[in-house]
């Protein structure tokens, strides 16, 4: 877990930050819907999981070659991040002081 203290001369800094954090949360939750949406498509089209993709396939066993292949593998990759970074945004311990 992580701790944030904020100490400020104005008041309402400390709500100003966890605001921005919130926000950034929201932000991060709608990029990871947009992605798992992409993710889906491709999982749909080619009837396998993600797993199954990244373990067991390369570009040239994708109908789209290897523009799909980056496409797909970017996404994941893209998920995998907001994944992080939302748990440490959602993590923060606020305290005053």
């Amino acid at each position: 877990m992580t701790t944030i203290k904020i100490l400020s001369d104005q008041k309402d800094m400390p709500e100003i930050i966890r605001s921005a954090i919130l926000a950034e949360v929201k932000r991060l939750e709608v990029g990871l819907k947009k992605t798992e949406k992409e993710i889906k498509a491709f999982e749909d089209k080619y009837k396998m999981s993600s797993e199954v993709f990244s373990t067991r396939l390369g570009a040239e066993d994708l109908s789209g070659g290897d523009e799909e292949y980056v496409k797909w593998e970017g996404e994941l990759k893209v998920r995998q991040r907001i994944i992080e970074d939302l748990k440490r945004l959602k993590e923060i311990e606020y305290v005053s002081g």
